[in-house]
């Protein structure tokens, strides 16, 4: 089901994240898989190789105490989007990762946020572009 007029999924209850809500929302074509809850500053956690936003599930809980924490999958990775490589290999470049992550934040309305990452996603925070306009870390 989606949200009329904007052609987002509507978030549902987080099976496996007791207070999150799932959603999957269009970023510059690329869907990107995310769970949200809590209230406070915002706060983005990035997975490792091979895991996905579940890797968050224990310490997820107890930041969403006084954060807005977002978890969410890096394109290619569970249920975020795969688009067919390309010859450059930009693709599945950290920076164009980076701007998925940042376009989700924004478009939660989230014009600064802090973040975390593990492994793979801390690869992609480091390659956030800070011309990006989306991006206020």
């Amino acid at each position: 089901m989606t949200v009329p007029d904007t052609g987002m999924a509507v978030p549902t209850a987080s099976p496996l994240l007791a207070g999150f809500e799932h959603g999957r929302m269009d970023v510059d074509g690329v869907k990107v898989n995310h769970a949200i809850g809590g209230s406070g500053p915002p706060l983005l956690l990035l997975h490792g190789y091979p895991e996905n936003h579940l890797m968050w599930r224990h310490v997820a809980p107890a930041l969403a105490e006084d954060h807005t924490v977002v978890l969410a999958d890096l394109r290619g990775y569970g249920d975020s989007g795969k688009p067919a490589p390309d010859d450059a290999g930009l693709v599945y470049a950290k920076r164009s990762m980076a701007g998925d992550q940042a376009g989700l934040m924004h478009q939660l309305g989230f014009g600064q946020f802090a973040l975390i990452g593990h492994d793979r996603g801390a690869r992609v925070a480091q390659e956030a572009d800070p011309r990006d306009q989306r991006i206020g870390v």
